[in-house]
């Protein structure tokens, strides 16, 4: 048995009994073995310490749709995350304390949008890792397979049409003349952009539609994420304490209280209507497949080379 395991052990007791920083480990003695150890009994969370990284296993839950999270606990939030894995949360934070990452504080509401302050702690990158029906191994960003919300309303407010200007009915093209809003739903290609700009010369017209064409298009998140660590509920009459992340608030890209991991920018939860963020689903496997989520804390002395996407789908 590796000497540092027993670390590993004592910080998961600590963990449960509350107290959630510890100390990295000390450097591997020689001759100790250098192969990914599991720390769970289903060994789906796997810490690389020669690598100093987390190997977290996981499978494709979702390929459309508004996302709160990159990944959930199977059994919870699937509908809202990309990746299930089969684990307790605080696994994966005991992995990552043992890693010599360090916790930071969950995002904090405020009582208007300017008072929202985004989450902090330790940088984590995170690398998705899996095997394509040929046998080739892709290994890219995570966030490569989460982009910026595209079917949603794109709005033109205060707006009178020009004189005479009648629109299709068949596009997603409307105009409310009650409150003088133009919008479209939805991303816009170039062939409906360069349509919709046949019907007038006016200039603000014109303008509003290059702009939803152009805010319609995909592009992915740039956020990192970081590990605020989530927290603790004490149950009052029990006096039992419970890790708040495992109601399935894993690995986050909206911001949660109760994240165990979070993206380091304001992205509300508060309302489907709200979310920024959706599955790039050309970019990500069929449901079922096996991904592997690399968990890298990143200190400043060495930052490892982030991986290249394979090359850009739609």
């Amino acid at each position: 048995m590796p000497r540092w395991l027993p670390l590993v052990a004592l910080v998961i007791g600590s963990l449960s009994s509350g107290a959630i920083a510890a100390d990295p480990p000390a450097p591997t003695p020689s001759g100790e073995t250098t192969s990914p150890v599991p720390l769970n009994p289903e060994k789906t969370i796997l810490i690389d310490k020669a690598n100093r990284k987390l190997l977290v296993q996981s499978t494709v839950c979702l390929r459309e749709g508004a996302l709160e999270f990159l990944a959930t606990i199977k059994g919870t939030k699937e509908h809202e995350a990309i990746l299930a894995v089969d684990a307790k949360a605080y696994v994966i934070h005991t992995g990552l304390l043992a890693l010599g990452a360090k916790t930071g504080r969950p995002a904090i509401y405020g009582d208007s949008p300017e008072n929202h302050r985004p989450p902090t702690g330790q940088e984590i990158q995170i690398v998705l890792v899996w095997t394509d029906k040929m046998g080739k191994t892709h290994r890219e960003p995570a966030q490569s397979w989460v982009r910026h919300l595209t079917r949603r309303f794109y709005v033109a407010k205060d707006y009178e049409l020009p004189a005479g200007l009648k629109l299709p009915n068949k596009d997603n093209l409307r105009y409310d003349r009650k409150h003088k809003e133009l919008s479209w739903y939805g991303p816009m290609t170039d062939a409906e952009r360069d349509e919709l700009l046949k019907l007038s010369s006016d200039a603000t017209f014109q303008g509003h539609i290059r702009r939803f064409h152009k805010e319609g298009q995909s592009r992915p998140l740039e956020a990192k994420w970081v590990f605020p660590g989530s927290g603790f509920f004490t149950n009052p009459d029990t006096g039992k304490k419970f890790y708040l992340a495992e109601d399935g608030d894993l690995i986050c890209v909206a911001n949660f209280s109760s994240a165990l991991l979070d993206v380091a920018m304001t992205s509300s939860s508060q309302g489907t209507e709200n979310l920024l963020f959706e599955a790039w689903t050309e970019r990500i496997p069929p449901q079922g497949t096996p991904v592997t989520i690399e968990l890298i804390p990143i200190f400043d002395a060495s930052k490892p080379a982030e991986p290249k996407p394979d090359a850009p789908k739609p």
